[in-house]
């Protein structure tokens, strides 16, 4: 189960776990493979009851699956995590910067930092939010950035998402799932807890809410149950005990949000909206949009009513954005970035497109604002013809395009049909921003479960792992005091 040409998460040599690692391989030396086994069949049992479920659109076998996880965990040590924390605080603090400065002074283009007719032309880019500037100057009050390591274990940023990331409900759930099937494992492990991130994003969007307003309400906004991350906005409206409303379910009053229920109607102040931009509000954006509600905007702009996330944040999870982020926290911060980027090559660029073309054998073209692992060309696993095509991609819409060097994701052991197997994996940690910054502990782990495969999303064949970050040995870690337990 040690891979010798990755960084493998679990070991660092065939005989010599890593150090974060060594108590929980001792206690699996005394498990056999039939045990890990039964403990993956119990896992699946648990998920198939309780409906933990994804949906694929246009699957053959139909929409909705149940969520691939893998009993194995991925270990973290408290050092390592961390520098992750305090990276991952600076970009969405930067990110939040970036944002609110587009929309109205643009300094960071007057000064040269970012190519105007690079924000001009995202299709992300909303001009309608010009002169918007939300509470506290939060717009990306949740974030999901994925992180990769290379060959030198340490860890990148393969891009940011946004504008409405999801999984942090998988994460919980494989939490629960590891404590009821691996118990004995678990147990003394000195885990660092994550179940208090419903109530961390409950306060992060109270915190939020328009000022003036003593006892504010806020829903969770959902387009519905075809929706593939329905099950997240049910889990996550459930956990923070908010109401799960979809557009019928509002009306805009005077530039006022209300909630219809059987006792009439409730002013909402906080809405997280999982409805992407263009369906919002048919009266600014999409006119045939149906899930939305009409005057949501209106009342946005009138300061009535807090949209999480902002709508408009998208611009700076644009891929050809992403390639500036490091420019972008020097600006805003004068600090250098913790967490790296990938080096990444913006085809918009004439001299950087003429690079990519003429090496598209080895690196990875990923369109801008594509997500899911969809659209992407791994160059060194193409054929003659899809390389064709995608050189005429990028010579028909450069702006539409980036590319990447293919590194060798990580592997951890992972369980499959031929006993335990190194599998590439990421990570997606969740950010909360408002009145400050949470980092959750550790995050999601997805595991490309194909042997060889880099795509890691659940659409494409990905499952997930349970992600342990260990707590400081010292005991001196903020989260102890957050929640006692595991």
């Amino acid at each position: 189960m040690y891979n010798s040409e990755t960084f493998d998460e679990m070991f660092a040599t065939e005989e010599t776990p890593r150090e974060p690692c060594r108590a929980f391989v001792e206690r699996l030396g005394g498990v056999s493979i039939d045990e890990l086994r039964n403990r993956q069949v119990a896992a699946e049992l648990h998920l198939n009851n309780m409906g933990i479920t994804f949906n694929v659109y246009g699957h053959e076998a139909g929409v909705e699956k149940v969520w691939p996880f893998d009993v194995l965990p991925r270990i973290l040590g408290y050092d390592e995590w961390a520098e992750v924390e305090a990276g991952l605080k600076q970009r969405v603090t930067a990110l939040n910067l970036f944002i609110d400065d587009i929309y109205n002074e643009q300094r960071v283009i007057k000064d040269g930092i970012v190519p105007e007719h690079l924000i001009q032309t995202a299709s992300s880019y909303r001009p309608e939010l010009r002169g918007f500037s939300p509470t506290n100057k939060a717009w990306c009050h949740i974030s999901g950035v994925d992180l990769v390591r290379d060959r030198d274990g340490k860890f990148y940023v393969l891009e940011d998402n946004l504008r409405c990331p999801s999984g942090v409900s998988y994460v919980l759930e494989n939490r629960e799932i590891m404590k009821r099937t691996f118990s004995t494992i678990f147990q003394g492990m000195a885990v660092t807890p994550v179940d208090q991130y419903p109530e961390q994003l409950l306060r992060t969007l109270l915190d939020c809410a328009p000022a003036g307003v003593d006892s504010p309400l806020a829903v969770v906004l959902t387009p519905g149950v075809y929706n593939s991350a329905y099950f997240e906005h049910t889990f996550l409206a459930q956990q923070m005990g908010v109401e799960l409303v979809q557009g019928v379910d509002l009306t805009v009053v005077d530039d006022y949000v209300y909630m219809r229920t059987t006792r009439g109607l409730q002013r909402v102040d906080v809405i997280y909206r999982r409805i992407d931009d263009d369906f919002l509000d048919p009266e600014c954006f999409r006119e045939d949009s149906v899930l939305g509600v009409r005057g949501l905007m209106r009342a946005c702009r009138a300061g009535n009513v807090t949209l999480a996330n902002a709508p408009g944040t998208g611009v700076a999870d644009d891929k050809a954005v992403y390639a500036y982020v490091p420019d972008i926290i020097r600006y805003y911060l004068s600090e250098e970035p913790i967490l790296a980027n990938v080096p990444t090559f913006v085809c918009s660029d004439e001299k950087q497109r003429e690079h990519v073309l003429a090496n598209l054998k080895d690196l990875v073209v990923k369109p801008t604002n594509e997500s899911g692992g969809y659209g992407i060309v791994l160059g060194p696993r193409a054929t003659d013809q899809e390389l064709a095509a995608c050189a005429d991609r990028i010579r028909a819409n450069p702006r539409e395009h980036i590319a990447q060097p293919m590194l060798d994701l990580s592997t951890a052991p992972t369980l499959t049909a031929d006993g335990l197997e190194p599998r590439h994996v990421d990570l997606r940690p969740f950010v909360l921003a408002g009145k400050e910054v949470y980092v959750m502990p550790g995050g999601l782990t997805r595991v490309a479960l194909v042997r060889g495969s880099m795509i890691v999303n659940s659409s494409q064949g990905g499952g997930s792992k349970d992600t342990w970050v260990l707590r400081d040995p010292s005991g001196t870690d903020t989260w102890k005091a957050m929640a006692p337990s595991a």
